[in-house]
């Protein structure tokens, strides 16, 4: 479960920082779509250990996104990246960790490697 799951509709941004997390050593896998990464967790839920999802995206917004992973997975942890820094109110009581964009390397790799931590101390613990 040390697996991350990038979701950004932006190509563009989606491999610069799948190339970024590879690179520091982190399985990644990538959903473009709101709805694919549903989808992927329903599938390998187990494997992944966090979630690093951009904030807006067609059809569903961050917000939606979230309270899906939390009504059936609310251990995972969540990254939100977004370049309007006043959406994180949004995320209020959703138990995310927010970061307006551009987030740089060594910040996305740390938040990662940390949130991966808790999460296999939450599992542990359970």
């Amino acid at each position: 479960m040390n697996q991350v799951l990038l979701v950004d509709d932006n190509p563009v941004q989606l491999s610069v920082r799948e190339a970024v997390l590879r690179k520091a050593g982190f399985q990644v896998s990538i959903a473009t779509s709101v709805e694919s990464a549903l989808a992927m967790l329903r599938i390998i839920r187990d494997r992944i250990g966090v979630i690093v999802t951009d904030h807006l995206m067609p059809g569903y917004s961050g917000p939606d996104l979230v309270r899906q992973i939390r009504a059936e997975n609310d251990w995972i942890p969540v990254i939100v990246l977004s370049g309007l820094p006043d959406a994180q109110c949004e995320y209020e009581g959703l138990e995310v960790v927010f970061r307006a964009k551009p987030l740089p390397p060594p910040e996305l790799i740390e938040l990662v490697r940390s949130s991966l931590a808790e999460a296999n101390r939450h599992r542990g613990a359970a």
